[in-house]
């Protein structure tokens, strides 16, 4: 594809560099990158996403413009097993924390080691299971408009079982997870064999943030809808991609993304002539529609089917900025921080940065390229939060980040290297929540 379309992709690299350069000088003009610490951070930033844009590009041209065989799963382990991996890894995570905080409290009771998992934003999904959104009131409360019902709609149907909100967010969360690692084993295998689909959920289970799919909160849930959803896409199966996405955009806003993948699959089926794929146009229809019915929640609780906008700003002043400017900002705070907010905050949301654009570009000739448009879209909403808190935890359920860790650890020596450092990220992480090093 290279060779066939060499002046058009030149165009769009140059096309797209040029855009990316004039952005970041607009973001000098206003005064940002006061510092040499935030103007090299905002720098490499940018450098590190010029990277991957640039190696996606022929990538998006062999997809679709290349010859390519409809995609054919190929046989791999039981599923068992893999939701049995799922489950150990859950219990690990609940273990290691268990032990962590009978070390700093030994007379800890078992509600004490429930309650502890009342934290980060976990508090507002079960107060929306069980009393749903409210109109007025306890402003902390009516601020919870800002977080999508799709995660806490199954957390109150299993609390009808369960009797507890706390289980039954934990029970949601270690079961989607389970299930999610199943059907990316199964996604993995229609590009791969079995022993890099393997070594993907082994990734995402190490990813630092891993535990967070243990916790009752939206992770697993989210992540498991967006990997049906592609792996409906790439079956063909497009009403049920495109339920899936809509599901995945009713319980996080940045289920919005799954466009992406779904357009260019869609796309690409289109071109190699399979028209049966204009169904997918349905399914890209579906997407949109479920933050559609956040929006309407949204109209029936305050009026304003925008209303989560106001409160974003307001109470959590988040609004959708640039993907560098965190870097720089972050880098800012970084410097001036004490050591338990550097060591808990901004060490880790900047390492989770850096360290997925690197893994992403080193991957990227051998992704899908859908899936890397995906997470250049991901990373540029995601991280461009103008008060972003939480990058691991939103960057962990990122699946190209994970099989690109696979792809690249194919030798055995990198491979171990990689679980290493990873395994160490996760721990590091999993003491820094434990002992409430403002991680969220």
């Amino acid at each position: 594809m290279e060779k066939k379309y060499p002046k058009i992709q030149r165009g769009i690299c140059a096309a797209g560099l040029t855009v990316l350069a004039l952005l970041f000088l607009f973001w000098l003009g206003d005064g940002n990158g006061g510092s040499a610490p935030e103007f090299l951070a905002a720098l490499l930033s940018l450098l590190l996403f010029a990277a991957l844009c640039l190696r996606f590009v022929p990538c998006w041209f062999a997809l679709w413009f290349g010859e390519e065989e409809p995609a054919a799963e190929r046989r791999g382990l039981p599923m068992t097993m893999i939701f049995a991996l799922g489950l150990g890894c859950a219990f690990v995570h609940i273990a290691l924390i268990w032990v962590i905080l009978h070390y700093v409290n030994h007379d800890m009771t078992p509600r004490q080691f429930a309650d502890f998992w009342l934290s980060a934003d976990a508090y507002h999904y079960l107060c929306i299971a069980r009393d749903w959104y409210i109109p007025q009131g306890d402003i902390d409360r009516v601020v919870q408009l800002v977080f999508l019902p799709g995660y806490p709609i199954a957390v109150r149907l299993t609390a009808v079982l369960a009797r507890d909100y706390i289980l039954s967010g934990m029970l949601v969360s270690i079961l989607s997870f389970a299930g999610a690692l199943c059907v990316v084993y199964r996604l993995v295998l229609l590009d791969h064999d079995e022993k890099t689909a393997l070594r993907t959920v082994i990734f995402l289970c190490l990813m630092p943030g891993a535990f967070f799919f243990t916790a009752p909160m939206s992770e697993s849930f989210f992540l498991l809808l967006s990997a049906a959803c592609l792996y409906s896409a790439r079956k063909g199966k497009w009403l049920l991609a495109g339920l899936f996405g809509a599901l995945a955009s009713f319980t996080r806003s940045l289920g919005l993304m799954l466009f992406v993948p779904l357009f260019m699959e869609i796309a690409a089926e289109l071109l190699h002539g399979r028209r049966r794929a204009r169904r997918g146009l349905a399914a890209l229809a579906l997407v949109p529609l479920g933050f559609g019915m956040y929006c309407l929640v949204n109209y029936f609780v305050s009026g304003d089917p925008f209303r989560f906008l106001y409160y974003q700003r307001t109470h959590w002043y988040q609004e959708l900025g640039l993907f560098f400017n965190t870097a720089a900002y972050q880098t800012r705070y970084a410097l001036g921080a004490d050591k338990h907010t550097l060591m808990g905050l901004w060490i880790p949301n900047l390492v989770a940065q850096f360290a997925s654009l690197g893994i992403l570009t080193a991957g990227a000739k051998r992704l899908r390229a859908s899936y890397t448009l995906w997470a250049i879209a991901y990373y540029v909403v995601a991280i461009g939060a103008t008060w972003l808190l939480s990058a691991p935890r939103y960057l962990a359920v990122l699946l190209p980040i994970p099989l690109s860790l696979a792809l690249l650890g194919e030798k055995r020596a990198p491979r171990i290297a990689l679980y290493a450092l990873l395994a160490a990220g996760e721990l590091y992480y999993i003491v820094m929540f434990a002992l409430r090093r403002s991680v969220w």
